[in-house]
């Protein structure tokens, strides 16, 4: 089975946060492949698919963005999902607006979500997504930025950017993720 998970925080306060645009992917996956979350277990919404190319799980952590490895560690254990069948996407600060930036492996690079995922999976090594969200303006503190709604001007790049990340999951269902990095990066 592959899980693909997007972080973010859950209640109607951060919906359309910047720090939920992973959230927005899986709502997008979800409604594409008519599977709504409708399963709770471990902290975290989800469904399980079956799609041709095998099963897969949607998931969303609702434990606060900075404490997703407690959602994401245990249902990866319960499923017995290897680290390499994960996609986590979730947003960055270090790219611009709407870019996609996909990796095997890295750092936290100061992101508490993807600390907390390091922290209970026991590694750094496993697929993420990053979708940019630009720096904040001067003056803004980052928690302010990224608990802030998209401006006018943004959302239509967000809106693509979830619209390219759903297109990279699917095609990540049958082919390595090497090539997904290839076909999706920049």
């Amino acid at each position: 089975m592959k899980m693909i998970i997007g972080l973010g925080n859950p209640g109607k306060a951060y919906e359309e946060t910047r720090h939920n645009i992973g959230f927005h992917v899986i709502d997008r996956l979800a409604s594409d492949w008519n599977a709504p979350l409708t399963q709770s277990k471990f902290k975290g919404m989800y469904s399980v698919v079956h799609r041709p190319e095998g099963k897969v799980m949607l998931v969303k952590p609702l434990t606060y963005m900075n404490l997703s490895g407690e959602c994401v560690g245990p249902l990866m254990d319960y499923y017995n999902v290897d680290m390499e069948d994960i996609v986590v996407i979730y947003d960055d600060l270090d790219l611009p607006a709407g870019q996609l930036r996909l990796r095997q492996k890295g750092s936290a690079g100061g992101h508490n979500g993807i600390k907390s995922l390091i922290q209970h999976l026991g590694t750094q090594q496993f697929n993420r997504m990053r979708i940019g969200i630009s720096r904040p303006p001067s003056g803004m503190k980052v928690p302010d930025y990224v608990l802030a709604r998209f401006r006018d001007d943004e959302k239509p790049l967000m809106k693509e950017a979830v619209v390219k990340s759903a297109d990279a999951c699917n095609y990540w269902l049958s082919k390595p993720f090497i090539e997904v990095m290839n076909e999706y990066n920049g």
